[in-house]
């Protein structure tokens, strides 16, 4: 398109944009992307002059005033300030050069005194004080016109009605204060807590909460919501000998009463600036406020006054803002990533786009819901945003922008490492792959769960070792453990001939074992050691859980629909089966029989409950027994629990059980249950 179509497009699309900020306080598009065609627009009129009509944004400030309040005209015109939007130290250095050339001085003049204060995210706001009294508040609207909204002001706890002076005289006959109204961090969590509590919408964030807090018809609303106050300048003001400079003006305003931020600065040059900057922007996250920048002033009032203004914001300040977090960028491609746990999460493959401080190419979608949720399509242009050391994330996509015919996402039905099936629960929002053991991606978790101590228990095998062996790709199955040599195990960083051998007789341990223990290993998504326990219990040999069935699975006790289908799924996939049948070449065995029924075990059906330390018994001692009796061991009291053993020293566990009249016992009163002779401990 032309220059005239490009300057009509801007112009509509940030018109637009100015609507549903400011009027339906709806943001479509991040404060970056708006200043970017703002910027656009400004330079195209100032390379044809041309181009700029009456109604150009570039020739106000703000937007339109809601029918719904009274209009207010500002005396002072309300007018918002210069982007500095190079994020680093040039910025502050940049201003200062500009400030130097207007006020024609040359090297060897003095460095200019500024005001450095920060740049808060909330709603502008005028106070007109007439004797002292608060007789109006006004929104900023379009510079010149603003709303009343003086009832809803008057609920702000930090705004005084009435000025603070030894004698009412000393106060200013007029005196219009300029500032901001926001939202805490922390009373807007609270605020949420509350209202999802009472099962009410929440807000949507600080900024938001704020602005749209006054603009409430009810001013009952705005009355309930946590908004607090900040003054940062002056419009009209009489009867009032005004202090010389900016950060005078501030002090004195403190006096009577208002509140100013305590972090700002009276600096010297232009480096100072930036140091200020940068100081704020490391400790900008610990803030009790959001923030999204710092503001330069030029400090001496007479030098403000010959600097003047342009048509829509001073010459004497600027704001220097800080990495957008928040940008909007299109979605190349949408990508699936394999986790540790088998969960497949989708990513979208973005356009490289600067936010919160570093170049993004890629963001989380999360999960398949949350792509539909989101509607998230390749090609779609999308709002990206970046908070510190948060993952990047996809916020929303812009339906206007959308491509003719694009695709919606489709999550794979197999895994795109290993090409095993992928599987989702009934009631999980997160798929994931089948291939446990098989599966690259879960390499290293399969790993480690399969060589806990709970597991196959082979000491000396952590974290460090078994990233070791899975990056050198010398370990790519459980069954791969029983295949090392003593020459691999030593050439590995840190790991010793010696301790080598240790690994090795570990290992070679390990494989007498007991079919629990085995089953557990295996790493079968909810299958606990408890289950595994029944399993090996209730089948008596690997080969008959193996052929199970669903139904067969179902008559395990505590065994459920979710825990059959995570078996089935598991052991339907060839890779696993195939995993398990080399361990067992490898000459690892385990008791096996033709299976025994729970019932047979005096705690057959029991739930109990231990807590406490035994006199004799140590836990998992006590825990093994009541096993091996056909009890379950339980970390919680409920109505559903049979007995509650308690030794010395047990806590809630205990009240809870006399809550609830659940049966207490002690040690020996669990050793007549278990029919266990006093200090015997074997089943």
């Amino acid at each position: 398109m032309n220059n005239v179509e490009r300057a009509q497009h801007l112009r509509a699309e940030i018109a637009r944009y100015d609507h549903h900020y400011y009027v339906l306080d709806a943001p479509l598009v991040p404060d970056a992307e708006y200043d970017r065609l703002f910027r656009e627009l400004q330079a195209l009129e100032a390379a044809h002059p041309e181009l700029q009509t009456p109604d150009s944004p570039t020739l106000r400030v703000g937007g339109a005033v809601l029918a719904a309040f009274a209009p207010v005209r500002h005396t002072v015109p309300m007018l918002s300030i210069r982007t500095e939007t190079d994020v680093e130290a040039s910025g502050a250095f940049a201003f200062d050069a500009r400030i130097r050339r207007e006020l024609r001085l040359t090297e060897l003049d003095p460095p200019i005194e500024y005001s450095a204060e920060l740049k808060f995210d909330g709603l502008a706001i005028s106070l007109r004080y007439e004797d002292g009294l608060l007789v109006r508040a006004a929104t900023r609207g379009d510079g010149e016109n603003g709303e009343d909204v003086t009832a809803n002001v008057r609920t702000v706890g930090d705004i005084p009605l009435r000025l603070r002076g030894e004698e009412a005289s000393a106060l200013p006959r007029v005196l219009e204060v300029r500032g901001e109204i926001y939202m805490r961090r922390a009373d807007f969590l609270r605020f949420n807590l509350e209202a999802e509590a009472r099962g009410e919408k929440t807000l949507v964030n600080p900024r938001n909460a704020a602005a749209g807090s006054i603009r409430q018809l009810d001013s009952k609303i705005a009355a309930t919501r946590p908004l607090a106050f900040f003054a940062y300048g002056l419009g009209e003001y009489e009867g009032w000998s005004i202090p010389e400079t900016h950060a005078g003006v501030l002090d004195a305003l403190a006096c009577f009463g208002l509140p100013v931020c305590a972090e700002r600065a009276v600096l010297q040059g232009p480096q100072a600036l930036a140091d200020f900057h940068a100081r704020i922007g490391a400790r900008r996250g610990d803030l009790p406020f959001d923030i999204d920048g710092v503001v330069y002033k030029v400090n001496r009032l007479d030098l403000q006054a010959e600097l003047g203004y342009v048509s829509r914001e001073p010459r004497w300040a600027v704001a220097h803002k800080y990495p957008a977090e928040e940008a909007c960028t299109e979605v190349l491609g949408i990508d699936i990533q394999v986790g540790r746990t088998g969960a497949l999460t989708p990513v979208a493959r973005l356009a490289p786009v600067f936010v919160g401080g570093v170049t993004v190419t890629n963001a989380t979608l999360h999960n398949e819901d949350e792509v539909r949720r989101k509607d998230v399509r390749v090609g779609d242009t999308v709002v990206v945003r970046r908070a510190g050391d948060v993952i990047p994330e996809v916020v929303r996509m812009l339906p206007e922008r959308r491509p003719i015919m694009a695709p919606e996402f489709v999550l794979p039905k197999t895994c795109p490492v290993c090409g095993s099936h992928v599987v989702r629960g009934a009631d999980e929002a997160v798929a994931r792959c089948s291939g446990g053991l098989f599966c690259p991606a879960q390499r290293k978790q399969a790993l480690l769960h399969f060589a806990a101590r709970r597991a196959m228990d082979i000491e000396g095998l952590g974290e460090k070792l078994v990233e070791q062996l899975v990056d050198a790709d010398i370990v790519r199955t459980p069954a791969d453990l029983y295949r090392l040599g003593l020459l691999a195990l030593a050439n590995l960083e840190r790991m010793a001939e010696k301790s080598a051998s240790n690994l090795l007789e570990a290992i070679e341990r390990s494989k007498t074992t007991t079919l629990a223990r085995f089953i557990f290993a295996l790493g079968i998504r909810n299958v606990g050691e408890s289950t595994a326990r029944d399993l090996a219990r209730h089948f008596g040999a690997l080969d008959a859980l193996l052929e199970a069935d669903e139904a067969a699975l179902l008559a395990v006790p505590d065994v459920g629909p979710i825990v059959a289908q995570c078996l089935l799924q598991f052991l339907a996939e060839p890779h696993n089966r195939e995993v398990i049948e080399q361990l067992r070449a490898t000459g690892i065995v385990f008791p096996e029989g033709e299976g025994e029924a729970a019932e047979l075990g005096p705690l057959a059906g029991k739930t109990l409950v231990l807590t406490g330390t035994l006199p004799q018994l140590a836990r998992d001692e006590a825990k093994a027994l009541i096993e091996a009796a056909g009890g379950k061991v339980s970390g919680s009291v409920s109505r559903k629990t049979h007995y509650v053993v308690a030794g010395s020293e047990a806590g809630s566990k205990l009240a809870k059980a006399q809550e609830l009249a659940v049966p207490i016992i002690d040690e020996a009163q669990l050793r007549i249950l278990l029919n266990l002779p006093e200090g015997d401990t074997t089943p």
